[in-house]
């Protein structure tokens, strides 16, 4: 059984007498990550490849960071992982290294649902290179009714000889829908091409399997997985090898240092072992269980909680006259994670936030960097959508301070 308490006690920032919902923003902070960070800059705060002893003890701490990302995401080893400032900036490294290999006439396919992040990076290469870009458009009409973002099928008439790189997400930031990454990933390959998932609102909440999933490159940020502001990009490494380095040519050919020009933030990268050590002990599994089966245990923990406080989010939210979910109406753990969004008949998107904010409830308005999103939905004059975003730690009573903070905001 779910251990709320124990996961609550984890994170410094609840004793506050704000309810945060807006994890889809930036999770809350584990105090263990932040003694780790305080540690390092305490102990070791030092450059890394001397010989002296804070040298070494910093270098081991950044090696123990970087396995611990490996083994929570299910990477072969930790030379596969690159790490960087954000995921738009993690991006933005792979585009341009994978730019070298573009030719005239090659085709990239985006969406229009992703964060820009996935998508403005291949736009630029492409541009760069004189390649086509193609995109998998949003199905409005499937939205609207709660159904799926993107068809497979439109997927399938985009994809041809010419396909190098399609790019996708696997949770929309707005929708909060799981895409069938697995299924997008086969497609992809059968063309010949590379799958780059953008994981940032997925990885809070279901556990990552790089390799299982089929992508080629995946990413995500670790400051929204109760970690630090950090994020980290996992390249399979058939493709890693082909890339072209954008450091220092002294460091050669070889992942991570031909993709993290300047170097990683080490005191960071020393936070993260306290992000999987959390994690795994949310498990009911005994402690001598291997670490990925307990992080397995974990999520599909999580998963079930947090279905259910999306479920009575979304009783409130679909019962209530004049509210449009915008995404799945159900909370089904298998279709969605707990990132609501919606807009009100009548009020703008920024006016109901305004009216939520003095209760201490905190959840959001705008676009979130997914403007494709909103402009196809025609909902830019509305000022975009209202966010409510949770993670694991939230509880059934912060919910119904939620509700009873948009009950008597919205108009009825």
């Amino acid at each position: 059984m779910f251990d709320l308490q124990r996961a609550r006690a984890a994170f410094p920032g609840l004793q506050s007498e704000s309810v945060f919902f807006d994890a889809a923003g930036g999770s809350q902070l584990l105090g263990a990550a932040l003694d780790a960070q305080a540690l390092y800059a305490r102990t070791s705060f030092v450059q890394l490849g001397a010989s002296y002893p804070a040298s070494c003890l910093a270098a081991e701490r950044v090696a123990a960071g970087r396995a611990a990302m490996a083994e929570l995401v299910g990477a072969g080893a930790a030379s596969e992982l690159v790490f960087g400032s954000s995921t738009t900036q993690l991006l933005a490294n792979l585009a341009l290294s994978a730019a070298f290999a573009l030719a005239p006439g090659d085709e990239v396919v985006v969406t229009d649902i992703d964060h820009e992040s996935n998508i403005g990076a291949w736009r630029r290469m492409a541009a760069l290179r004189g390649a086509t870009v193609r995109t998998w458009a949003i199905d409005r009409a499937s939205v609207e009714s709660g159904g799926a973002a993107l068809s497979l099928d439109a997927l399938d008439a985009l994809l041809t000889p010419r396909t190098r790189i399609v790019a996708v997400t696997h949770c929309s930031n707005i929708f909060g829908a799981l895409m069938p990454i697995a299924a997008i990933a086969e497609r992809v390959h059968a063309a010949g091409a590379r799958l780059v998932v953008d994981g940032v609102a997925y990885a809070p909440h279901r556990l990552v399997d790089v390799r299982a999933c089929g992508a080629d490159a995946y990413v995500f940020s670790t400051y929204k997985v109760y970690g630090p502001h950090l994020a980290v990009l996992w390249v399979r490494p058939d493709w890693a090898a082909q890339l072209a380095p954008i450091n220092h040519e002294v460091l050669g050919q070889a992942l991570p240092y031909k993709l993290e020009p300047g170097g990683v933030q080490h005191e960071l990268v020393a936070c993260l072992p306290a992000v999987r050590d959390y994690l795994a002990g949310l498990s009911g599994l005994p402690a001598s269980t291997e670490v990925r089966a307990r992080l397995a245990d974990a999520f599909e923990q999580i998963a079930a909680h947090e279905a259910t406080l999306a479920q009575r989010t979304l009783d409130f939210l679909n019962g209530r006259k004049g509210v449009r979910v915008i995404g799945p109406t159900t909370a089904d753990p298998r279709v969605r994670v707990p990132t609501l969004s919606f807009v009100v008949e009548g009020v703008r998107s920024p006016d109901v936030v305004a009216a939520v904010d003095p209760t201490g409830v905190c959840i959001r308005h705008g676009e979130f960097y997914a403007g494709r999103i909103i402009s196809a939905l025609g909902l830019r004059a509305q000022g975009g959508v209202v966010r409510a975003s949770m993670a694991h730690y939230a509880t059934l009573a912060e919910v119904d301070r939620l509700i009873a903070a948009l009950d008597a905001a919205l108009p009825r």
